[in-house]
């Protein structure tokens, strides 16, 4: 009888893999509170401050295993982990411990990382609450250095599915490099760095998949379908002939897709579409460039505020804006404003209440704190010199915010005008439609904006009263659900009434299931991860504008008597 494990699948060009399974097994980090004699605590500090030196040499071992073709954003995760150890935040507490209270250089470090973890666990933002993991990965180096505990060895893993609880970037690197088949982990998320990897490298993984290092043994013979996020042992040759047929169809399938690249995005009846991309790191763009990407439809900047003590300068955001811009080579990039919230910012973290997903974050953190907007605003303007470059205002309720913003922008302008610096004096502004408050006053926005991109991640999150991180919640996670729907219908038709573009840049714009809807609606520019882009630009040439118009005011008609998704699929397949 067949075994199966579920999780979350990701992976690349093709989500099937076929092998042996190669349990890897970690025995578990046990530190126990423990204290040093006075005379030694210095001995202790240059144990841990060693620790961490070995772990750096580890990591850029690692990275200097990462062949010369690889796209440069792979060994920025290497680099991330790197930046960590560097860090006096991770390393400056557990010194203090261990010379003020004569902690272990173990049990320091590890009261240091219990405290980090409970603050990147209250973080609102899926992406930086998963970098947790991260810490994890750096830490548990560090403890197995100091417990001299050795890391483990990927030899001779060549065409097998690896099994564990979890795996940091560096192993994932290793084992691409061994040519693996795939993995499956006990942890992790979609957003998770491991997850990330995974879909850069092209190696097909399912996270996530509590139990599956006690369900599947070493050795037997395992089918990865990281499509629908399940392994499965002990199947019969009929089986595995499907999968590795489907395999072989996916990986012919990638190939051609990549050829066409560049191909103009249209559907079969002629109407044109916008495929840009989100990216969130300056490397992304040569990732968004071979991928077809028309532009950049969300640059999050976030994370030149991350693992610091105090925020970028108006030198560094211009700086990593030009080298954008420039590098998109005259196309189109949008450059949202920071999103932190009071859970997430530099400094001393100010503000934001008990709940930080309906507190100080977002536009309302950069109108309080002007001296934390401005030196962005300015650099996006300056950046704007290199290239077409439009401003992205997130998370607006009201017209009110866009007014005050917009008052900052012009105050901006004024400042370079008189310093003699060039910028766009045209240059658009935006505003990401992520809560239902602007989704229903949509036309106002548009009458005040010069577009509409709307976050289906948080617009779907504040709708349905769900948090989209919680385990126990995400079921109820529907980008097809009624109200969702409706609100999304009400911003586009709101832009095509006064004629200003409207775009999506959630996840729901690279859902293989909500494209055809969207396009039905009236959307024509959808901004998603790269790696989507070549699907999402086959699919549209497969889809009849008109007939999918005709099937989304049915399925309005009839949107309390069935899934909406569903019955739009019945609709035009009958057509």
């Amino acid at each position: 009888m067949t075994v199966a494990c579920i999780g979350i699948g990701v992976g690349g060009a093709a989500s099937v893999a076929l092998g042996d399974a190669f349990l890897l097994c970690r025995g578990p980090l046990c530190v126990t509170p423990s204290w040093v004699a006075t005379e030694h605590i210095e001995d202790e500090v240059r144990r841990f401050e060693g620790a961490i030196a070995i772990a750096g040499r580890q990591l850029r071992e690692v990275r200097g295993q990462i062949p010369g073709d690889t796209p440069s954003d792979i060994a920025e995760f290497i680099d991330t982990h790197l930046l960590m150890l560097e860090d006096k935040a991770l390393s400056g507490q557990p010194i203090h411990l261990i010379r003020n209270e004569g902690l272990s250089a173990e049990w320091a470090l590890q009261l240091h990382r219990d405290s980090l973890i409970r603050v990147f666990e209250k973080m609102e933002d899926t992406y930086l609450r998963t970098r947790r993991d991260d810490l994890d990965h750096v830490v548990n180096r560090i403890l197995s250095i100091l417990l001299e505990q050795h890391q483990a060895q990927f030899d001779e893993l060549r065409g097998q599915i690896v099994l564990a609880e979890d795996l940091t970037p560096a192993d994932v690197i290793l084992m691409k490099n061994q040519e693996i088949a795939g993995f499956v982990t006990d942890y992790g998320g979609p957003m998770s760095h491991t997850a990330i990897l995974a879909r850069s490298l092209g190696i097909p993984a399912i996270v996530g998949a509590r139990g599956a290092t006690q369900c599947l043994q070493h050795g037997e013979s395992l089918v990865l379908d990281a499509a629908n996020g399940i392994v499965m042992a002990d199947c019969d040759r009929a089986m595995l002939a499907h999968f590795a047929t489907r395999r072989a169809a996916e990986l012919s399938r990638a190939e051609q897709l990549r050829s066409q690249a560049t191909r103009q995005a249209v559907t079969a009846d002629g109407i044109n579409v916008e495929l840009l991309a989100n990216i969130e790191l300056p490397d992304d763009v040569e990732l968004a460039f071979a991928n077809g990407a028309e532009g950049i439809g969300l640059y999050r900047t976030e994370f030149l505020y991350m693992n610091r003590r105090s925020p970028p300068d108006e030198e560094e955001h211009f700086t990593t804006y030009r080298a954008v811009v420039e590098g998109m080579q005259g196309r189109p990039v949008t450059i949202r404003t920071l999103d932190l919230g009071a859970d997430k910012q530099p400094g001393d973290g100010r503000g934001g209440g008990s709940n930080p997903a309906l507190g100080l974050r977002a536009i309302r953190l950069c109108l309080k704190e002007p001296e934390l907007f401005m030196p962005q605003v300015r650099a996006i303007l300056r950046a704007s010199a290199y290239g077409p470059v439009r401003i992205m205002l997130p998370m607006l309720t009201s017209t009110w915010e866009i007014a005050q913003a917009e008052r900052h922008i012009h105050q901006a302008m004024d400042e370079l005008k008189h310093a003699g610096i060039a910028f766009d004096q045209d240059i658009p502004i935006g505003g990401m439609i992520e809560v239902p408050a602007a989704a229903l006053n949509a036309q106002a926005f548009a009458q005040r904006l010069d577009f509409l991109s709307i976050g289906t991640n948080d617009l779907i999150q504040y709708t349905l009263a769900i948090d989209r991180v919680d385990d126990e919640l995400n079921y109820l996670y529907d980008p097809g659900h009624p109200a969702v729907l409706r609100l999304i219908r009400e911003v586009v038709d709101a832009g095509l009434a006064v004629g200003v573009p409207v775009g999506m840049c959630g996840e729901m714009a690279g859902d293989a299931r909500c494209v055809p809807l969207l396009i039905g609606m009236g959307l024509r520019e959808f901004s998603m991860q790269p790696s989507a882009l070549l699907d999402v630009r086959e699919q549209l040439g497969r889809l009849n504008g008109e007939r999918l118009s005709q099937a989304v005011n049915q399925v309005f008609d009839n949107l309390e008597l069935a899934d909406p998704l569903e019955l739009f699929e019945e609709l035009t397949r009958s057509h």
